[in-house]
């Protein structure tokens, strides 16, 4: 579980990007944070894994106060914290099954991962995480040659290699065109039903939030201001976080995307 408990995030310029925040998110879980951008989702996001420290407040995950941990203490616990980036963050040169192995880095000595000298255990549960995004038969080509939906595949890969409990998703589709887009956020619903991994994604496009998530987080100016299933989403609670309506800008046609989908009859 994580749990703010009165959690505040002011950068050294003064800016307060989190203000008071209490909040309480379940093992098995998928949410989807959603606001302007500024409103302060990444930083709420990257709390939750000490990227960004906390400067007021209380921030435990599974019953470890984040706020307190740091060295060896805090890599066993980011060991357990998958993250996905909107840009992938990728060795571009290097093969796909090098990039998900990464995720293993922090089983074994520093030695051990400068070297590569990976155990043929690591590597197994590397071509594992491959096979259940579905991009096996890419294990060995560079990660430069692939698509960008099969480039944050390979990082959900190296996520999963990391056997998380809890994976962090920073917009991470917003760089994918709609097509991409469905494959991927159908990835991230498979891991979370089957695995019971825990999601937390910050959304740009409030659509796809309201239909992969089943809680949505609304914030603003540093502030939750709705918590609730998706279903509870009403055309008010949005101008509650927005300011306005958006939701005639935010529709993506996924019934036609769906279609093409099918008629193409692979993935991207």
């Amino acid at each position: 579980m994580i749990k703010f408990i009165n959690v505040d995030k002011v950068y050294p310029n003064g800016f307060q990007a989190l203000s008071n925040i209490n909040l309480e998110i379940y093992d098995g879980e998928f949410v989807a944070i959603i606001g302007l951008s500024g409103a302060g989702k990444s930083t709420l996001l990257r709390t939750i894994n000490k990227m960004h420290p906390i400067t007021r407040g209380e921030l435990y995950v599974n019953d470890v106060d984040i706020s307190k941990v740091k060295g060896k203490e805090l890599r066993l616990l980011r060991r357990n914290i998958g993250m996905i980036f909107q840009s992938f963050n990728l060795v571009k040169r290097s093969s796909v099954i090098n990039n998900v192995l990464a995720g293993r880095v922090a089983y074994h000595s520093t030695i051990t991962s400068l070297l590569g000298a990976f155990p043929v255990e690591d590597k197994m549960i590397a071509l594992e995480a491959l096979d259940k995004v579905g991009i096996l038969e890419k294990a060995f080509v560079r990660a430069d040659q692939l698509s960008g939906g099969q480039q944050q595949r390979v990082a959900l890969a190296r996520a999963l290699s990391q056997k998380p409990h809890i994976i962090l998703a920073d917009e991470p589709v917003a760089s994918l065109d709609p097509i991409t887009t469905i494959y991927v956020m159908n990835d991230f619903k498979r891991i979370n039903k089957e695995m019971g991994i825990t999601i937390v994604a910050n959304m740009h496009h409030v659509d796809l939030a309201l239909e992969y998530a089943t809680r949505i987080i609304g914030i603003k100016e540093g502030k939750i201001v709705f918590d609730g299933p998706s279903k509870a989403v009403t055309e008010d609670v949005l101008i509650s976080i927005y300011g306005r309506s958006i939701r005639e800008n935010e529709k993506l046609g996924h019934v036609d995307i769906e279609d093409e989908i099918d008629n193409k009859g692979k993935n991207k």
